[in-house]
């Protein structure tokens, strides 16, 4: 009696045939090697931009800028890597740009300019070497490097001074609230005991900035919603400026009834301890929207 066997077919060779891996198309290499050189050619700009990041503390936050960058592209790399490869030569024109804009704003001691010069011409060599569709899928990490550069110091100025009478008023009317006789003169606020200035540190714009990076960086790693994440965006003003107002009228507590803990050490703690409320209350502002938007849906 026959016997019907079946036999598997076989690869060449008597080896079974391999998945072929999908070849990658993304010239990382060359984009590296660039990038680079690109550093090198704006090294006169990076150099004091990131001893910026060493010595101010305004500015301490953009060390995480790039690692969160990073990380982002990490998380998107099977997007990135997907798009389809198509260098773009007249993009090249955007890297000449991005130089001549850096040599006006050296020249011109116009730091904010030379600075983004530098990313004028990242995404140019990008866009030069990988094309459009792989410029659109590094669109967010891109436009996240913008927090690593200090804003213009004339908004800056703008913006500062009238963040420091704003806490000098709430700081104020809490003070009075709390039976503390002052008396405001500026940004500057007369105790009984001592005098108390709200300086530029203590408007309250360091940790306005870091607040808007990390709600930018929170958003996208905890969030899909595009909506939700300009409102964690738009929610870091009022969350800044309260929070800080509150250290101010703090500040005015301890000048009154234990100077001795109201500066130095204490101070700095102080406002660390702030900021990390800060972001407490940015947190939990995401989780009542969340909550909103599921009570909607039910």
């Amino acid at each position: 009696m026959d016997l019907g066997v079946s036999v598997s077919p076989l690869a060449e060779g008597g080896a079974v045939s391999a998945k072929i891996q999908p070849k990658l198309e993304l010239p990382v290499a060359a984009i590296v090697w660039f990038l680079a050189l690109l550093i090198l050619l704006f090294l006169p700009v990076l150099k004091p931009m990131v001893s910026e990041w060493i010595h101010d503390e305004t500015m301490g936050y953009a060390f995480f800028v790039p690692l969160v960058a990073g990380y982002v592209v990490w998380l998107d790399r099977e997007r990135i890597l997907a798009a389809p490869v198509k260098p773009c030569w007249p993009a090249l024109a955007l890297v000449v740009w991005g130089f001549c804009q850096m040599l006006l704003g050296f020249l011109g001691a116009q730091f904010f300019l030379a600075r983004t010069a530098f990313l004028i011409a990242v995404v140019g060599v990008i866009w030069t070497v990988a094309g459009t569709a792989v410029v659109r899928a590094l669109s967010f990490p891109l436009l996240l490097l913008i927090f690593m550069i200090r804003i213009p110091q004339y908004i800056y100025q703008r913006i500062t001074f009238p963040l420091q009478i704003l806490a000098s008023q709430v700081a104020t009317r809490g003070l009075e609230m709390l039976g503390i006789p002052v008396l405001r003169e500026g940004n500057v606020l007369e105790l009984a005991s001592k005098r108390l200035e709200v300086v530029e540190a203590c408007s309250g714009i360091r940790s306005l900035l870091s607040l808007m990076f990390l709600s930018v960086a929170y958003g996208r790693l905890f969030e899909k919603r595009l909506w939700v994440k300009i409102a964690l965006f738009v929610s870091t003003v009022p969350i800044a400026i309260g929070c800080n107002a509150a250290r101010v009228t703090l500040a005015g507590v301890l000048t009154q009834y234990a100077p001795e803990i109201a500066e130095g050490a204490y101070h700095v703690f102080e406002g660390w301890v702030i900021f990390m409320f800060e972001l407490v209350v940015l947190v939990g502002f995401h989780r009542i929207l969340t909550r909103f938007v599921r009570r909607s849906h039910a």
